[in-house]
């Protein structure tokens, strides 16, 4: 079998739905083929990330990318109903807090302004105005936190949903098959070839396949500096109800946590997690390393019941941590949007509209992603995120 179409994607999660979605959306006429393997998501990555939003970042284009795709979460049910039916994405803009020891606060003053610079309300709060936010602080050890009430966390997996429901009703076509390769010739993309054996042919392939990105890549003689990382949230009830709602709050330590309903999750980055396709989690992280900080940080945290766990996967950039994204300078029609190393979901809007504008017009238009290329690695020009989670 050979299909043809004029936009072959691989991967139908937030990144590569949000591509699709905005393509059609601005006006992209041609026949566009989204594939995933993953069928009913399951270990897609979106589904398994915290969800959150915040602008608290110390580079540019990272809080520029934030500042649009904030914006588009706040209207996304409306602006993504269809057929009359809002899409719904319990969004909770509880806010974003970082923790600080006193000296962290020299590099939060720091991040401050450059925040500021480009509209972002974040505040520098003391010790007691920590506990106005989280009335059950335990803030001896602090000396006061960054902040920002506009952000918070939504449910990403319907986030996801709703921009697959929108580009399939644009017309978009969700193919549930494995792309063992991408086919090319004379430093051109012919289209891609799947593991059943079918191929699709396109003028155009975009790589938005998350933590499996960098094997597709390689295959071809292309390799990005991505690998699988795994990371891991827990749930948690708790004997005694916190008074507010949490801002999802990162403790000095990493250790972050937020409210999900009337429940809690939180997680923590692990140093020494080594790269693969590893789904499992394991209480024992929760009851060793991150119980105790939670438990100091919060006394209502220190008679819980576990509830539940569960393990995604990073596509983590091992360079600088940030997302790689546009066409890549040694393949013309192979674009790439992969190693948002977490950031993924609270970016998925920007990146969709930016790289609808790079294919359809050759060049970005909303928020300039050039920071983000490709060829920043062999440049040595890297994105130095100093605000990672």
């Amino acid at each position: 079998m050979n299909d043809k179409a004029d936009i072959l994607i691989i991967g139908g999660g937030v990144i590569g739905s949000s591509v699709a979605f905005h393509l059609l959306d601005d006006g992209f006429t041609g026949k566009i083929v989204i594939f995933e393997k993953d069928p009913i998501y399951e270990f897609s990555s979106t589904p398994r990330s915290a969800g959150g939003i915040r602008q608290l970042f110390s580079e540019t284009i990272n809080i520029q990318l934030s500042r649009y795709s904030l914006n588009v979460y706040k209207s996304f049910p409306d602006s993504m109903a269809v057929d009359g039916e809002p899409s719904e994405i319990n969004f909770r803009q509880h806010g974003y807090l970082f923790l600080a020891t006193e000296h962290m606060l020299t590099r939060f003053e720091t991040l401050l302004n450059r925040q500021h610079t480009l509209g972002v309300p974040s505040q520098l709060l003391t010790k007691r105005e920590l506990t106005d936010i989280v009335p059950e602080l335990n803030a001896d050890d602090l000396a006061g936190g960054l902040y920002c009430a506009e952000d918070g966390y939504l449910d990403p997996y319907s986030v996801m949903q709703g921009y697959i429901r929108k580009a399939k009703k644009l017309g978009a076509t969700y193919t549930f098959e494995a792309v063992d390769t991408i086919l090319s010739e004379s430093g051109k993309v012919l289209g891609v070839k799947l593991k059943n054996g079918c191929t699709y042919t396109a003028p155009v392939v975009v790589n938005c396949a998350g933590a499996w990105a960098a094997s597709i890549s390689q295959k071809i003689g292309l390799p990005l500096p991505v690998v699988p990382l795994k990371r891991q949230i827990f749930q948690f009830d708790v004997s005694k109800a916190l008074k507010k709602q949490l801002p999802l709050t990162i403790d000095p330590t990493g250790v972050y946590f937020r409210h999900e309903g009337e429940k809690i999750i939180a997680g923590y980055s692990e140093e020494d997690t080594r790269p693969g396709f590893d789904f499992t989690w394991k209480r024992s992280l929760f009851m060793e390393t991150l119980w105790p900080v939670l438990a100091h940080r919060v006394p209502n945290f220190e008679q819980i019941k576990i509830e539940r766990g569960w393990a995604g996967l990073y596509d983590f950039n091992t360079k600088d941590h940030n997302a790689i994204i546009g066409e890549h300078p040694e393949l013309k029609g192979y674009y790439i949007a992969c190693g948002f190393s977490g950031h993924g979901m609270q970016q998925a809007p920007a990146v969709g509209k930016g790289l609808s504008e790079l294919i359809r017009t050759g060049r970005y238009e909303t928020v300039d992603l050039t920071p983000l290329r490709v060829e920043r690695f062999k440049e040595n020009d890297l994105v130095i995120e100093d605000a990672v989670v």
